[in-house]
């Protein structure tokens, strides 16, 4: 996954992007985040060619795989989805697993819907839950896409930290 090392200003030869690129050319290189990177519109972080690279997309913005962005230098970068750590839950009827998404979506909690699962990041608090439903959890590694939900633009909560800040990726 590509890693980012330190906040701050961006130095003279870090590239920017600030926009996403809804153009025809074919991107030059790829920006692998897990899907909480993909939510943070300021982000410092390495471009899978090592370039050095400082986001700064309109407040809100949340990154899907296969997004591309345009960076300051005209390269087009696609985003890649890292997988990460999640449980996926599946129940033995309809019901049964409309009860566990409500009970998730009453948490606030981020879910990927397929045919018959849920996906949700690992978590043993909501795995216990799920569990205690009736329903059955395996884990799992997997890019993680979740429903953008009824407030995706613009949602948030005072005091959540969505305020213009430079977000740092562990690993360096």
């Amino acid at each position: 996954m590509t890693t980012a090392s330190s906040a701050g200003p961006t130095g003279g030869d870090m590239l920017l992007i600030e926009a996403l690129y809804e153009g025809n050319r074919n991107a030059t290189d790829t920006l692998e985040l897990d899907f909480g990177y993909r939510t943070k519109s300021r982000l410092r972080a390495k471009l899978g060619s090592g370039a050095e690279v400082g986001l700064f997309l309109p407040r809100g913005t949340i990154l899907r795989g296969g997004n591309r962005l345009l960076a300051n230098d005209g390269r087009v970068v696609e985003v890649v989805a890292a997988p990460e750590d999640l449980m996926e839950v599946r129940c033995a009827d309809a019901l049964e697993l409309a009860r566990a998404a409500y009970h998730l979506g009453n948490r606030h909690v981020a879910v990927e819907l397929g045919e018959g699962w849920l996906r949700i990041q690992a978590d043993h608090v909501l795995e216990g839950m799920l569990t205690g439903l009736g329903a059955d959890v395996e884990a799992l590694r997997a890019p993680f896409e979740p429903e953008a939900g009824a407030y995706a633009h613009g949602h948030q909560h005072p005091g959540d930290g969505s305020g213009a800040r430079i977000h740092m990726m562990d690993g360096q």
